[in-house]
Parts: C-alpha cells; sequence; structure tokens
C-alpha cells in the first residue's frame, strides 16, 4: 500500500513527467542528428570518391589509352603506364580500381586483394559499366558483398576527342563510415543516459521544493476543517506557491471573521425577517412551523401559535399543496381572510410555497411567503368589469347583425324595402363596432403612453367654425342654433390639432344629441386668469343628474344606457377627451343642472411660439 501511494504523489509524477519530456526531445534531437551526420558523411564520402574518379577519368584520357595503338609492346607498356598511374592515387583502405577499355575488358586494377588482379584481361559485365561505356556519367549505388560489407560503386566514362575510349570502375568500402556512425550512436546513447541521471536527481530536488509547501497546505487545510485557525502555513518564497500560501493564511483569517460575524448575521436576518412588508413562515421537513416573522402572524392572527402547529394550520388550508411543496414542488394559491369587523373590508393574500432544499440531501423544508395582494385584486376585479362592458358592448350590435342576417337568408333579401331597411340596420350597427374599437384603440395609446402629441400653430376661431361645419346636418335636422366666440386677445395657439378637434367633435356631439329641437349650443375660447386656454361648450340640454357627476368620464358609464345605446354612442368618448387634455397637460371641467343645460370647459397650458416645434 505504501508503494501505490508513493507512485501516486505528485512528486513521483513530477520526476516521471520530467524524465519523459526530456527523453522524448533526447530522442527526437539524436534522430534529427544522426540522420543528418549520417546524410553529411555519406555525401561527403561519395564526393571524394567522384573527385577520385573524375581526376582518373582526366589522365586516362590524355594518355596511350586513347591512343589506339595495337601492338603488343605497345599494349604491354600501356598497361604498365595504367598500373602505374592507378597504384599512384591516395586510395581508401579496401577501394578497389579499375580502368577498363571501350570494349569493358579490364586493362589495369588495383585492390587491397591479390586475387582479383586475375581480373586485368576480363570483361566487366557490370550494369554500371554498361551505361558508363553509353556515355552516362552519373552511376553510382551501394552493394552489400557476401562478406556483409557495404560498399559504394561508382563507373565514369574516358572520353577523348569526343569519343568513349573506355571507363573507370571503383568500388570503395564503407565501413569506416559506418564505424564512425557507431561511434556517434554509442556517444548519444551515453550522453542521454547521463542527461536522464542528471535530470532525476535535479527532478527530486525541484519537486521536493514543491511538494514540501503542498504538503504544509494540506496541513493547514487539515486543521481549518477541526475548526484551529490559529496555525498559519510557512512562506517559503514569492513564487506561486508561495502567494498561494500567503493566499491560504488570508482565506483562513477571513473565514474565522466570518464565522465569528456569524451570530451578528443570524441577528440581522432575524430582524429583516421581522420588519419584511411580506409575511414569511418556515417549516422543517415535516411541514411544522419553525420560523415566523411578525408581518405574517399579524396577517393571519397568530397571536400564540402552539409548538408543532403544522403549515396548513396556521394557514387554514388543505394538506395537499404543503405535502408537493415538501416532494419538491412550487406552487402559489389566493388566501381569503374576512374580518371580524364587518365594516372592513375582505382581504385577499397570495402564499407563494417553495421548497427548502439542501445540497445532497433533498428537500428539507417549505417557505410560504404571503403577499397583501388586496388592491391588486381590486383592479383585477375592474379590468374584469371593463372586459364585461366591452363584450356587452360587443355582443348587442353583433347579435343585431346576425338576427337581420339571418331574416335575409330566411327570404327578406327578396323583398327588396324590406331588405334594404335591414341591411341599414346592419351597417349602422358595424359602423357602431368600428367607432367602439376605434375608441378602445385610441385609450390602448393612452394607456400605455405611445401617443405622442404633434404641436402646430392654430387658429381658434378657424378650428371652431371647422367644428359647427362638421355637425352642420345634425344642427339643421334639430334647428339648433350655435354661437362661436374667440377671444381677440388669444386667437392662436400651439395645440396637436388632430387631438383638440377629437374633443371638440366629441362634446359636440353630445352636446346636440341631449339638447332638445330649437335648443342653443355656445362655443368660445379665450384666456382666463390663471394664464390657460379655457374653451367652452354650453348646451341648452336636458342636464345630467348630480348623482352622475363624479363618473360621467368612466369608461362605458352612460347616464341613461338605453338612450345613448340607441344613439349609436360607444360610452368611451369623455374618457377618450380626458385623456387627450391630460396629454396637454391640461384639465376638462364639466357643470350641468338637470332641464337647464351643461358647460364642459376645457383647461389647457398656453405654449410659447416656438417653444415646441410643430
Amino acid at each position: 500500500m505504501r508503494g501505490i501511494r508513493m507512485l501516486r504523489s505528485i512528486q513521483v509524477k513530477l520526476i516521471t513527467m520530467v524524465l519523459l519530456l526530456i527523453l522524448i526531445a533526447v530522442q527526437l534531437i539524436g534522430v534529427y542528428f544522426i540522420s543528418t551526420m549520417k546524410t553529411s558523411l555519406s555525401n561527403s564520402f561519395t564526393e571524394g570518391l567522384n573527385i577520385q574518379a573524375n581526376l582518373l577519368t582526366k589522365f586516362l584520357s590524355t594518355s596511350s589509352l586513347s591512343s589506339g595503338n595495337k601492338d603488343e609492346d605497345a599494349q604491354a607498356e600501356t598497361s604498365v603506364l595504367l598500373n602505374s598511374l592507378v597504384n599512384s592515387i591516395d586510395t581508401i583502405s579496401g577501394t578497389e580500381y579499375q580502368v577498363l577499355d571501350a570494349g569493358g575488358k579490364v586493362l589495369a586494377a588495383t585492390t587491397s586483394k591479390t586475387s582479383q588482379q586475375s581480373y586485368v584481361g576480363r570483361k566487366n559485365t557490370s550494369l554500371l559499366v554498361s551505361r558508363a561505356l553509353q556515355g552516362v556519367r552519373d552511376n553510382e549505388e551501394e552493394i552489400i558483398d557476401e562478406n556483409n560489407t557495404r560498399s559504394k560503386v561508382i563507373a565514369k566514362p574516358v572520353i577523348s576527342g569526343g569519343k568513349i575510349v573506355g571507363a573507370v570502375y571503383i568500388v570503395a568500402p564503407m565501413k569506416s563510415l559506418y564505424q564512425t556512425m557507431e561511434d556517434i550512436n554509442r556517444i548519444f546513447v551515453s550522453a542521454t543516459l547521463i542527461a536522464l541521471g542528471l535530470t532525476a536527481v535535479l527532478g527530486v530536488l525541484l519537486a521536493g521544493t514543491i511538494t514540501s509547501p503542498i504538503k504544509a497546505l494540506t496541513r493547514q487545510a487539515t486543521a481549518v476543517a477541526e475548526g484551529r485557525f490559529d496555525e498559519r502555513v510557512p512562506v517559503f518564497g514569492k513564487d506561486e506557491i508561495g502567494q498561494l500560501s500567503i493566499a491560504f493564511n488570508d482565506m483562513t483569517d477571513r473565514l474565522s471573521d466570518a464565522l465569528a460575524l456569524n451570530e451578528e448575521e443570524r441577528e440581522k436576518l432575524s430582524s429583516i425577517l421581522s420588519n419584511m412588508s411580506d409575511g414569511v413562515l418556515a417549516t422543517d421537513e415535516l411541514g411544522r412551523v419553525i420560523v415566523t416573522n411578525r408581518r405574517a402572524r399579524g396577517m393571519l392572527g397568530l397571536t400564540d401559535m402552539k409548538e408543532g402547529t403544522t403549515l396548513s394550520e396556521a394557514l387554514g388550508i388543505e394538506k395537499a399543496p404543503i405535502a408537493d411543496t415538501l416532494q419538491g414542488a412550487e406552487s402559489s394559491l389566493l388566501l381569503n381572510r374576512f374580518p371580524e369587523d364587518q365594516a372592513e373590508e375582505e382581504l385577499v393574500f397570495r402564499v407563494t410555497l417553495t421548497p427548502i432544499r439542501r445540497r445532497d440531501k433533498g428537500v428539507a423544508g417549505a417557505i410560504a411567503v404571503l403577499q397583501d395582494v388586496t388592491e391588486a385584486e381590486k383592479l383585477e376585479q375592474s379590468r374584469r368589469e371593463f372586459v364585461a362592458n366591452v363584450s356587452h358592448e360587443l355582443r348587442t350590435p353583433l347579435t343585431t347583425i346576425k338576427s337581420y342576417a339571418e331574416a335575409l337568408d330566411d327570404g327578406a333579401i327578396d323583398e327588396p324595402p324590406l331588405a334594404e331597411r335591414f341591411v341599414g340596420v346592419i351597417r349602422s350597427e358595424t359602423e357602431r363596432m368600428i367607432r367602439l374599437v376605434t375608441d378602445l384603440l385610441h385609450l390602448s395609446r393612452f394607456d400605455s403612453r405611445r401617443n405622442q402629441l404633434r404641436r402646430q400653430k392654430t387658429d381658434l376661431a378657424e378650428m371652431l367654425e371647422e367644428v359647427v361645419d362638421r355637425f352642420s346636418f345634425q344642427l339643421r335636422q334639430k334647428a339648433i342654433t350655435v354661437t362661436v366666440k374667440v377671444d381677440h386677445r388669444q386667437k392662436t395657439a400651439w395645440l396637436d390639432r388632430d387631438g383638440i378637434d377629437q374633443v371638440l367633435d366629441n362634446l359636440v356631439s353630445n352636446a346636440i344629441k341631449y339638447t332638445l329641437d330649437g335648443g342653443a349650443i355656445d362655443i368660445s375660447a379665450k384666456s382666463n386668469e390663471a394664464g390657460q386656454l379655457a374653451i367652452s361648450v354650453k348646451d341648452t340640454g336636458i342636464g345630467i343628474p348630480k348623482k352622475d357627476l363624479n363618473r360621467i368620464f368612466e369608461r362605458f358609464y352612460r347616464v341613461d344606457k338605453a338612450r345613448s345605446r340607441n344613439m349609436g354612442g360607444t360610452g368611451l368618448g369623455l374618457s377618450i377627451a380626458r385623456e387627450i387634455v391630460r396629454a396637454h397637460g391640461g384639465a376638462i371641467l364639466l357643470e350641468s343642472e338637470t332641464n337647464v343645460g351643461t358647460v364642459v370647459t376645457v383647461l389647457l397650458p398656453i405654449v410659447p411660439e416656438g417653444s415646441e416645434s410643430a
């Protein structure tokens, strides 16, 4: 076991890694060096043979080899000269030289082997010789003889007067070259072993300098885990390990401080829970309440809670949601609380149940967060009422259209007068729905603040006259007289013309609807004492009851619902008008008396000319 532990130690791993790296690097360098050295020595060896061969051919090209003398004495003399010339060359030990005539017959030969003197007079049938006698200059190859000796063979042609008169054949043993390579390999292996030995010794020393601080860090980490924070890791230098030791000592100090502040943090957490605006209850893994804050006790009326009270009992709900939460599921539900005092309103709480998870231990409890959503529920109720009103307003014309369309389909279309009346009703109801949807889109833009004012310099008299012109037909039908007055001190104003036109159209339209035949409408524009532009629409109509004045600007609110709907109103006109005026930074006021008339005043801030682009 101790041996296995040693093999797993970082010191052994580090030394092994360094030795492997050194070995691989040396091997790569050695392969490259030996390969390069072998190539260089071989090239030098071959180049030396070529120089000797070229020198010999040059001598032979000027000698009697090229004379072509057929006399026996002359041939004998030539043979002696050739042997003398060949023997005079400084040859490599064991090198064989042969001089051949144009037919490949050996004229002279020299070698360390006396038995090979019998080659003289014989024909050399080597392929290299044949190629040389054909004029090929570069003829060389390596051969291995019967003694397993590698030799280099070169054959060169002898040219005299442009004719090939013979050849030179050289066979040089390469034993000395390979002996040199073996010596180099032996030296390289010895150097490698010495380098690995020295590297191992240095690796042990280096690994000791690294592993000793790590062992000290391990001992300190064990002490910290046992709760002993007074010990310190020795710092041996300013390198990475020294910095690690400093950081570990700093961590130990910080951890000690963190544990010392743990109680203080718990007190802070308790204080935060006590003063939260939301109620919080925490349970153990069995669903028993272990922590509550003051807000939760106040919301649930838990003045005295018995030990072991479950969360379902505290909240007054069924056990199933709590059980699901303890299984790891999150959930949310609404909790209604009816106060003992009947004069107080019902309270609505949103309860969010979340499991408490511990690492590797599953669910260890649950947390219930209580939020008072009474006001939000009121807003939601208002939204539902708004949707119901919209649905009702759309359902009425749709029902009418459907019934008239069915009547047309059942045969009324074949009676032109009746069909024309039915189509007119359908068209009227369709236009009513279009107006309703358009008004809803306007309100949606104002609610989302997507409507931007485009102010422009507006002639007030011209604007009011155009409003009257747009309703001239309705005014003539009911014989209503209209007067328009504009203060000469305020003839123009910077307004969003389209928006104000829509406001005035709505006010004038309402004045015409609720003014009896022969009545009067006064439209005026002036600046008041507060420096505002006041545009008023006054009629002599039926007026608005006082009980309805505070709600007249609510969406879909109608004083006389049946009459207003029959007149084609959507119940949104005054709401849109108020939003447009508010977007201008103004206000809209309404004064009315039953059977006397109504005055609606639009107050707008006067924007100086040039303060806002048109």
